[in-house]
């Protein structure tokens, strides 16, 4: 039983999903001591979410598990809208869509595999420790640090910690605990959720696809490899219970003119949700993913979005418990983060309502507009994040709160990655001489002409002139902090870390 705040980790982590695991596998590569525990025994075996971005290949090659999931992943160039009469309405088609990443834009994969990845990571790192059959029964905030007591099977433990952290889910007991709630953003829809085997998918759709049939509005997402998915908004009046038969699944399938599923691996009802916490932090205790936030599926990133949660508040817990930063820092967490929630929701909820569409009159202006826009080559709607537009960022210089790009050099050697080269640190990447230490405390100083950086060289001075600026300088989550002159943008990140107000964004 973990009882002193001496013997305790720097961070519990309440929830080890993809959310938990990935903040932990962050943290834990920083040097931070964390603890995650989780209700379950082991990785539910199912997936869950289908698909992630290349932001999030590259919070996963932060993490130390990019290559690893690799074979548990497979890319879909097209994600079409087909309109009442089976034919195109709106097409993304990700072979058009720029790499600044360096992986590709889009793929889908298979979850339990790369929770295991996750955990793998931590168990290896020896800064992180996993415990599971553990619920977290009520947690206590002091000056101190946070004490949480926990149900086990032992009893009960309680666990004293600096910070701690809920990943656990659009159920959060963390949540409840602090009395954040949550505000609904109108969209409520019900969705028998089908996950099937194929050991053959010839068949089947090569794209993932979006049914927009008034008559039974409906979805096919290719998963990772050998799987596939099935979802089927419910009608008024059909009872969930009936829906899962298996008789009832074929019909629905076979009606979209595709071949019944031989092996059915999952079926579900669910309700898709747009959901928003008024508070993401409370003291020394803060909310990531599902328990922070909840989207419709129809963008693909609700996952996604909580991944990006954990990188952002992965480097701040990390500075502000090594000393190199103010508690204050934490406030730009959801500062940063809400806006952009803000608008992928309400991006997958127009998209929703174009897929959720049953009056057939209104289906049809729908198909017909959506179409001409389609033939005149009318931009669909856009799925980039937006950059952050507040908090740990430098306003008004060019490109600040945009996501730095990962430039990719191919040799015999293999693949390089800029990502690895700047290895989690905040940098300060310049066309001028490195500034003396003191200017630049805590910061990886990097030239154009640095060894390190000249396969990248050309990409990275392209960025620059873009800019107009003479240097850049990164945050250690790979978004801009801003522009300008070295010696200004030192002197600006320093303050930043020590912000002496919640608002960080004046330049």
């Amino acid at each position: 039983m973990l009882t002193s705040e001496e013997a305790g980790p720097d961070v519990l982590v309440v929830g080890l999903g993809p959310v938990g695991a990935t903040l932990t596998a962050l943290l834990v590569r920083r040097g931070v001591r964390v603890l995650a525990i989780d209700k379950e025994a082991v990785v539910y075996p199912l997936p869950r979410a289908v698909g992630f971005d290349h932001e999030i290949w590259r919070i996963f090659q932060q993490a130390g598990v990019a290559e690893q999931i690799i074979p548990h992943v497979r890319e879909s160039r097209f994600y079409d809208f087909l309109g009442s009469d089976g034919r195109l309405v709106l097409r993304y088609d990700r072979a058009s869509m720029k790499r600044p990443s360096g992986w590709p834009p889009n793929v889908t994969f298979f979850q339990p595999a790369v929770e295991d990845a996750l955990r793998a990571a931590v168990r290896a790192s020896g800064r992180g420790e996993i415990r599971t059959l553990r619920s977290l029964v009520s947690l206590q905030d002091g000056p101190g640090g946070v004490t949480a007591r926990l149900d086990s099977p032992e009893g009960e433990e309680v666990v004293k910690c600096r910070f701690l952290i809920g990943c656990d889910g659009a159920s959060s007991v963390v949540r409840s605990l602090i009395g954040t709630t949550l505000a609904d953003d109108g969209f409520d829809e019900p969705w028998l959720v089908v996950d099937c085997l194929a050991s053959d998918e010839t068949a089947l759709p090569d794209r993932n696809l979006q049914f927009c049939d008034p008559a039974r509005p409906a979805t096919f997402m290719r998963m990772g490899p050998g799987r596939h998915r099935w979802e089927f908004m419910l009608l008024p009046g059909e009872v969930p219970e009936a829906m899962r038969e298996t008789d009832t699944i074929r019909r629905l399938i076979e009606a979209r003119g595709f071949p019944a599923p031989h092996t059915i691996e999952r079926r579900a009802v669910y309700r898709f949700h747009a959901l928003m916490a008024d508070r993401w932090r409370s003291g020394s205790i803060l909310l990531a993913g599902d328990s922070a936030h909840q989207t419709p599926p129809f963008a693909g990133q609700g996952m996604c979005s909580g991944l990006r949660d954990a990188a952002n508040l992965a480097w701040k817990l990390a500075f502000v418990l090594s000393g190199n930063a103010d508690d204050a820092l934490l406030d730009s967490y959801q500062t940063e983060r809400e806006p952009q929630l803000r608008f992928i929701i309400d991006l997958a909820i127009k998209l929703g309502r174009i897929v959720c569409t049953t009056d057939p009159s209104i289906a049809a202006d729908r198909d017909e507009q959506m179409r001409a826009d389609l033939l005149a080559g009318k931009q669909a709607l856009p799925m980039a994040y937006p950059p952050l537009s507040g908090g740990c960022v430098l306003a008004g210089t060019a490109g600040a709160g945009s996501l730095f790009p990962q430039p990719v050099a191919e040799s015999s050697a293999g693949v390089s990655r800029l990502d690895d080269v700047f290895a989690g640190r905040a940098v300060l990447l310049s066309r001028e001489p490195a500034l003396p230490p003191e200017r630049a405390t805590g910061l990886a100083q990097f030239n154009l002409s640095t060894p390190e950086l000249s396969p990248f060289a050309t990409d990275l001075t392209a960025w620059l002139d873009d800019c107009s600026a003479p240097a850049v300088l990164i945050r250690p989550d790979l978004y801009v902090f801003g522009t300008g002159a070295p010696e200004h943008l030192a002197d600006r990140w320093r303050e930043a870390l020590h912000p002496p107000a919640r608002s960080l964004s004046k330049a």
